[in-house]
Formats: C-alpha cells, structure tokens, sequence
C-alpha cells in the first residue's frame, strides 16, 4: 500500500536534543508515527519530561542525558540506546544554540560554544551512530540546518557558519555513505518561535520575518514532522544529500 512507504513504525529513533523546540515536536511524531524513540539532551528534568509527554501520547521512549559536545559522552549515549533497543534506524541532530552580537563583538568562548553544540556535536554524532548504521547496512540520518544556511544574517556570524557547516555536512556524508545503505539529509526551517528565539529576535526582527515569508505567519512546529517522517521511511530510500526547506517560502521569494 502507497501509506506503507511513508511508515517508520518498529523503527528505533535516537533523538538528540529532543526534549525541547524542533526536537522535541519531531520526537512526538516519530513516536506518535510508531517508532521507538531514544530523546537525548543534557537537561535530566527535560529528558524525564520528554519521555512522559511521549509515554502520555501512547507512544514508547526511553531517556538518556548526555553532553553531545563530548566525544566519550556520545558513544556512552550511542551504546546505551543499542544495548536498550538492539538498534539505531534514525538519527535526528536537533542540538543547537546561539548568541546574537555585531560580528566584531563575538568572544572566543561564544565561537567555542556555538561552533561546538551546532557543527562539532553534529559532525561526531553522525560519526559514532553512522559506524553502527553502516555496519548493518541501512539507517537515515536527519541534521537541523537552517535558513541561515543558505543568507547572511545581521548578528548571526557564529549560527551561520554553524548551519552552511551543517548543509555541507549533509552532503558529504550522503556522497560518501550512500553507497553503503546510509542516507543523509536536513530540514531547514524557516521562522518558528522556538524557546531558542522567541526571546532573542526582537519585535521588528519578527515582523520584518512575517513580512518576507510568503505565507505571511510563523511555522507551527508540528510543521515539520512530515518533513522529518518522510526522510526517515522508505518513501524517501532514493533520497540523500538534500535539505528540505520547511519555510513558508522565505528563501523562494525575490523582490
């Protein structure tokens, strides 16, 4: 049946940051789709909060607290969710952070912690849950990129050089695991008030982005997991490299 191909139900999913914003909504409708879903932060109240929501919504989870910007930490993370649930089928990288500040202004310590959390976590997640896929042959990995992938933004030196890191990422890992059963893609999304902006970007930064979106409003965050679930089932098992824009049309719009 054509609504078999879009399945991912008895599949194991490591979500890592998903306890808050896009990984979290992602992390419900994986589960809501079928999956068993692994949700991964550094956060022990947020963690135990995911899995209850998931749990409330008849889904199944597990919980794992872990700082992704350490390498040792995230192989502990990765065996445990094997050791638990005998598999990894989906990796979803939804870990990030930001600080906003004039370009000249940017510490070392806001490099380290933004290039850090946004590019080096995604790269050796990918790494150490990408050994394990390739071993057996098959898996979907699913990065959170960004608009700022693809445009400058005032202010978001440090985010923006994290998520062009991310689309590239993507496509080098889908150009050299594919032919090893290992597909690589993003979602980028537009403009979503997520707990990570909704207080940074200030009131004219919000309508200035309502105003440049097509649709003329913000995403809704459950917005995205169509786009999320259809990379990781079989519907997509000719898809790899590509980061699908969840925008409203922000990027496609010219004058």
């Amino acid at each position: 049946m054509a609504a078999d191909r879009f399945s991912i139900r008895g599949q194991v999913a490591l979500a890592i940051g998903g306890t808050s914003g896009i990984g979290r909504q992602i992390a419900l409708g994986f589960a809501e789709a079928g999956a068993t879903v692994a949700v991964a932060s550094r956060n022990r109240d947020k963690v135990d909060r995911a899995v209850a929501d998931i749990d409330a919504a008849g889904g199944t989870a597990s919980g794992h607290t872990a700082d992704v910007c350490d390498l040792a930490q995230i192989r502990d993370l990765v065996a445990a969710v094997v050791a638990e649930h005998g598999r990894i089928d989906i990796l979803l990288n939804s870990q990030g952070t930001t600080v906003l500040r004039p370009a000249e202004e940017f510490t070392e310590e806001d490099y380290d912690l933004v290039l850090d959390t946004n590019l080096k976590s995604v790269f050796f997640c990918c790494q150490e849950v990408g050994r394990h896929m390739l071993e057996r042959g098959s898996g979907s990995i699913i990065n959170i990129a960004s608009l700022s992938s693809y445009r400058g933004w005032s202010r978001s030196c440090l985010y923006s050089m994290s998520k062009w890191g991310v689309v590239s990422l993507t496509e080098t890992l889908a150009s050299e695991w594919g032919e090893r059963g290992v597909r690589v893609n993003g979602i980028a999304p537009g403009f979503f008030m997520t707990d990570l902006n909704r207080e940074r970007m200030s009131e004219e930064r919000k309508r200035i982005a309502v105003e440049r979106t097509p649709m003329a409003r913000f995403g809704k965050l459950e917005e995205l997991v169509g786009a999320a679930i259809y990379l990781a089932s079989p519907a997509a098992q000719f898809v790899t490299g590509e980061t699908i824009r969840v925008d409203g049309g922000y990027l496609a719009r010219g004058i």
